[in-house]
């Protein structure tokens, strides 16, 4: 075994404990793959990645690093949460990106840019292929969320290197009540995020809308509270028990490839925060921005919670 230096970061949250774990470990080399996805299911965190010297292809088209992720059940080809955590923690450890406010992430879905907003970090969403689901799958997937077909206002699969089921609802309260059957989930699809956008609401009625929320959700209801003082205007959760994570705090990649998605049909604003993980007792916030040319950013803070080494 070798000593390596590591970091847990918690992503998309300026307060620790509030967002999604990451285990970065920051130097991956000689690390065979059944190795590093032994480490990612012993940490069983929804994602746990490997920064490494960029490829000679990824070098040559300017990537300051590259990085491996993986679930506690698999390598994905990208995720939001692990490249912003990825780069914040290779940064703090004294990572120089070639240029002044951009950095290239390299990873299997090819390159990533992530830019530097303050003290905040954003990536370029991946581009998004994007589709119908069958009828069929959408009425299996509903009822394994415990959904009515009325709950349901629109359906796409979302493509951006990992592949999911997104459903945009009718209402943050029918989201944030869901009770999915994970068994029933887990043979249907590989992972499946619902949404809903909050209604534009005058000062006055910001106080039932908490005590709504409060309701719903009984001990998370301080959470709940600090979502409305926030001014989030979208509400996510996102499931994928087929790759170890029941339910994920906060989905950077879901998140990106839905943002673009809602953008371009008209269904949310080019720009808005999204709140995840209010169930599971976080406050994760997500920062969605559509820029001149069409690029969608996906921003988020992070903090650093554990620094120190790992032997592997």
């Amino acid at each position: 075994m070798t000593t390596r230096p590591f970091k847990q970061v918690d992503v998309f949250t300026a307060t620790p404990y509030l967002g999604n774990p990451l285990a970065v470990v920051l130097d991956g080399t000689g690390l065979s793959d059944a190795e590093m996805q032994h480490f990612a299911h012993w940490t069983n965190l929804s994602e746990t990645t490997f920064v490494l010297p960029p490829t000679l292809q990824g070098a040559a088209a300017g990537a300051d690093y590259r990085v491996r992720i993986f679930t506690p059940g698999g390598e994905l080809p990208f995720a939001g949460h692990p490249t912003l955590g990825s780069c914040h923690a290779w940064l703090e450890a004294g990572g120089a990106p070639q240029a002044k406010n951009e950095i290239v992430q390299e990873c299997a879905v090819g390159l990533v840019r992530i830019r530097r907003e303050g003290g905040r970090l954003a990536f370029a969403a991946p581009p998004l292929k994007r589709s119908n689901p069958s009828p069929a799958l959408l009425a299996q997937v509903a009822a394994a969320l415990g959904l009515k077909a009325q709950q349901i206002i629109a359906a796409q699969t979302l493509d951006n290197g990992p592949v999911w089921l997104g459903l945009l609802l009718d209402s943050p309260q029918t989201v944030l009540q869901l009770t999915p059957d994970h068994l029933a989930l887990k043979s249907l699809v590989r992972g499946v995020g619902v949404a809903a956008m909050e209604p534009t609401l005058p000062a006055s009625n910001l106080i039932s809308r908490s005590n709504r929320e409060a309701r719903a959700f009984g001990a998370h209801s301080s959470v709940s509270d600090s979502k409305t003082e926030a001014g989030a205007e979208l509400e996510v959760r996102f499931f994928a028990p087929d790759i170890g994570v029941g339910e994920d705090p906060v989905t950077g990649s879901f998140n990106a490839s839905l943002a673009q998605w809602l953008i371009a049909d008209g269904l949310a604003p080019a720009t808005y925060v999204a709140s995840q993980g209010v169930c599971l007792g976080r406050a994760g916030r997500v920062h969605i921005a559509q820029d001149e040319a069409g690029q969608v950013w996906v921003g988020g803070d992070a903090v650093t919670c554990v620094d120190g080494r790992v032997s592997l």
